[in-house]
């Protein structure tokens, strides 16, 4: 049993997170000022083990004395995404570096910290666009390039893992429509189209369940993760937003996609992410996405009333 601080853990991946930590019998903190007005961990708030702090981890006097009880912290707290970041970069900042930083200078050496990056700091990869953990990062959005600079700082510190997270996808208690497969799902059932900006463009994914997996996996086995760096996300799934709507396809045949070939994406990843690293550790991403769009219709119902997304 270890004592763990969650810091943003009511949101898309914390909302799996923090059940399945307690699940496996550990003393739970989360720290979140619920900016998107989420119930997410409603069905938790009972748990004996549970603790729910409300506030901004740029408050160093709550953040000092929530540190000062933790064996593990996890920082999920952020502005994630390019669009959201490129909405309001003041703040994305405040909090996805600069507190994040200041998170990392206030603990011990003991204590070990889990964390989140982006395999989106690749930017693309070589001339096959293939990455790995050694590979140049060449991050092209703000969210991006921060993500570097905290990944840089925490790599200094004993005791720290990163975990760059392929474009996660999946049902969550704090759901989020604006992930590209959940996007593309629920453009299915509604528009039924999708009209799409240089679909040959590749990238990797991951369901939801999987990144809690593989935060467990690294509390459970410090020895194998601390002080590396590892690519997370569904080997099988590192494809084409085509190949992406293809699939999709498959189980609404009634969802029709167009290439525009003369416009351009906004968001110019494009990278075969290699993930054997971890997978020779023994944590192996394990929801298809087949599954996880088979979950994604079956759940969808749930989410057309409201915006969903970071923005």
């Amino acid at each position: 049993m270890k004592r763990i601080l969650v810091t943003g853990g009511a949101g898309y991946i914390g909302s799996i997170l923090v059940p399945e930590l307690l699940k496996n019998g550990h003393h739970v903190t989360v720290v979140d000022n619920f900016m998107y007005r989420q119930p997410s961990l409603a069905s938790i708030i009972s748990h004996p083990q549970f603790n729910l702090v409300y506030g901004d981890i740029r408050d160093q006097s709550l953040m000092k004395k929530q540190l000062k009880n933790a064996d593990v912290v996890i920082p999920l707290a952020a502005i994630v995404g390019a669009p959201a970041c490129s909405k309001d970069p003041l703040t994305a900042s405040s909090i996805n570096k600069e507190a994040t930083i200041w998170l990392f200078d206030h603990l011990t050496q003991n204590q070990q910290i889990v964390m989140p990056t982006t395999n989106s700091a690749y930017g693309s990869g070589d001339k096959n666009n293939h990455c790995d953990e050694n590979s140049p990062l060449n991050p092209l959005s703000l969210y991006a390039k921060d993500k570097v600079v905290v990944e840089e700082n925490l790599m200094q510190r004993p005791n720290a893992t990163s975990f760059r997270l392929a474009t996660v996808f999946g049902i969550s208690p704090r759901m989020r429509l604006d992930l590209l497969v959940n996007n593309f799902v629920y453009r299915a059932l509604t528009d039924k189209f999708v009209i799409l900006f240089e679909g040959h463009f590749k990238r990797n994914y991951v369901h939801v369940r999987d990144v809690s997996a593989a935060f467990n996996f690294a509390i459970d086995n410090p020895n194998k993760v601390s002080g590396e760096i590892f690519n997370f996300g569904l080997s099988e799934a590192n494809i084409s937003k085509e190949e992406l709507c293809i699939a999709i396809q498959k189980q609404i045949p009634e969802f029709t996609f167009l290439d525009a070939p003369l416009a351009k994406d906004p968001d110019q990843r494009n990278y075969i992410v290699s993930n054997e690293k971890l997978e020779k550790q023994g944590m192996k991403a394990k929801v298809g996405l087949a599954e996880g769009i088979t979950e994604l219709i079956k759940g969808m119902g749930m989410f057309k009333q409201y915006p969903f997304s970071n923005l």
